[in-house]
C-alpha cells in the first residue's frame, strides 16, 4: 500500500521527499545503556523510500528503549530486497521494513531474516501472518494496490472514469494510464498479479498487450508515476495521465495534504475493480549488527504507538486490530470487498517468470 514518501509514505508532505535519514534522542540514558549492553546504541532501518513516521513515535521509542533509529531509505521496495538479498549474511542494517507478499517467498527463500516472535502478535489477525509458524517476518501494514483516476480530468471531459480492469482497455482510456515496472516496484507488482488473478495464468498476457495498445506508459517506481505523470497529485499537477497505479488509501492522502479541508470528496477516486490485496513485513536481517536493538523494534512497529501513527503517515492500514483509524482516513478512503487475489504459492512459481515474461511483453 503504498504505497508518499508513502502514499505510502505521505505523499510525502506535499507528496513527494523521501525520508533519507533516522532521528531521535541519544539514548544516553541509565535505561538506555542496560537495555543496549555492550551493543550499538544506534539500530539501523533498512527500508523503500517512501517510508515515513513522525519524529514523536521515534523519539518515543528511543526514550523507551535507549537505541537511537537510523533509517536507510532508498528506491522502491521491489529494489530494496533484491539489494537485501545480494548483501545476505552482510546487511546494509538490522531490520528490513516494505517486503511485501508479493515478494514474500523470495526474500524468505534468500534466507536474510533470522526468525524472531515480536510482542503484539496476538493483536494481529492470522490472515495477514503467512509465516507465523517460524516468525521469520512480521506483519505491519495492509492496504490494497489499485487504479486511482483524477476527479476533475474524468469530470472536463465528461467521461466515465474505470472501475474494473476491462475498462482500462478500452478507446475512450487510450494514453491515459501510468502503470510501474513489477520488476522495480512493489506496486507494479502488486498490479501485475491482480492481472494474473483476474485472468488466469493463460490470459494475463492478452490482457497486458491490449494496455500496451491502448498507450499505457511504464514507469519504473510510484514516486515517478504518481508524483511526475499523475494528473491528480498534489505534488505534480503538470502530470499528463489521469489514471495510475497507486493505493485505495490514496484519496485520503490528497485531502490531508490538500488545501480544501473537509471537501465533500476527494479529489481523486479508485477504480475498485482493478484491487489487490498487499501486506507488507518487517524482519530482523541475518547477520545484524544489532540484533538486541532490532527485536526490541519490531517489538515497537507492532504498539499501538506506531500503529496508530501509520495512517497518517504512510496512508495504508495498520494491522492490529485495536488500532484506531482517523476519520480522515475512513471518510475518505476506498476498499473493494473482493480485490483480486493469487495464491501465495502460486506467486511463489510464477512470480520471476511473469515479471521476465511482462518485461519482454512490454519492450
Amino acid at each position: 500500500m503504498t504505497r508518499t514518501t508513502t502514499l505510502r509514505g505521505l505523499l510525502t508532505a506535499a507528496l513527494g521527499t523521501a525520508l533519507l535519514a533516522g532521528c531521535g534522542g541519544s539514548g544516553d540514558g541509565e535505561d538506555g545503556g542496560d537495555a543496549a549492553g555492550p551493543e550499538s546504541k544506534t539500530v539501523t532501518l533498512v527500508t523503500h523510500q517512501s517510508f515515513l513516521v513522525s519524529d514523536d513515535v521515534l523519539e518515543q521509542f528511543t526514550e523507551e528503549t535507549g537505541y537511537r533509529v537510523e533509517v536507510l531509505g532508498s528506491a522502491d521496495a521491489g529494489v530494496v530486497v533484491n539489494k537485501a538479498i545480494l548483501s545476505a549474511g552482510n546487511p546494509e542494517g538490522d531490520v528490513l521494513f516494505g517486503v511485501d507478499n508479493t515478494m514474500l517467498s523470495k526474500a524468505l527463500d534468500a534466507g536474510i531474516f533470522t526468525p524472531y516472535e515480536a510482542k503484539g502478535l496476538d493483536r494481529v489477525p492470522q490472515d495477514v501472518q503467512p509465516d507465523s509458524g517460524q516468525h521469520r517476518v512480521t506483519p505491519v501494514d495492509t492496504g490494497q494496490v489499485c487504479v486511482n483516476y483524477d476527479r476533475a480530468y474524468f469530470e472536463d471531459q465528461g467521461v466515465e472514469p474505470p472501475r474494473t480492469l476491462e475498462d482500462l482497455t478500452e478507446p475512450r482510456y487510450k494514453d491515459l494510464l501510468v502503470v510501474q515496472n513489477p520488476a522495480t516496484s512493489s506496486p507494479g507488482l502488486a498490479f501485475l498479479l491482480a492481472t494474473v488473478g483476474a485472468f488466469g495464468e493463460s490470459g494475463w498476457q492478452d490482457y497486458w498487450k491490449d494496455l500496451k495498445a491502448n498507450g499505457v506508459l511504464q514507469a519504473e517506481g510510484w514516486e515517478q508515476a504518481y508524483n511526475d505523470h499523475f494528473s491528480g497529485s498534489a505534488a505534480g499537477r503538470d502530470g499528463d495521465r489521469p489514471l495510475v497505479v497507486s493505493y485505495a488509501s490514496s484519496p485520503p492522502a490528497e485531502v490531508y495534504y490538500g488545501t480544501e479541508k473537509n471537501p465533500g470528496q476527494a479529489p481523486t477516486g479508485v477504480a475498485t475493480g482493478t484491487c489487490f490485496q498487499q501486506t507488507e513485513f518487517a524482519g530482523l536481517l541475518d547477520g545484524a549488527a544489532n540484533p538486541e536493538g532490532g527485536k526490541a523494534l519490531l517489538d515497537f512497529l507492532l504498539s499501538r504507538t506506531f500503529q496508530e501513527d501509520i495512517p497518517l503517515s504512510m496512508f495504508v492500514h495498520p494491522v492490529r486490530e485495536d488500532a484506531e483509524l482517523p476519520e480522515v482516513f475512513t471518510r475518505y478512503g476506498a476498499e473493494s470487498k473482493d480485490p483480486h487475489q493469487v495464491a501465495p504459492e502460486k506467486i511463489d512459481a510464477g512470480r520471476e517468470q511473469w515479471i521476465e515474461q511482462w518485461s519482454s511483453l512490454m519492450r
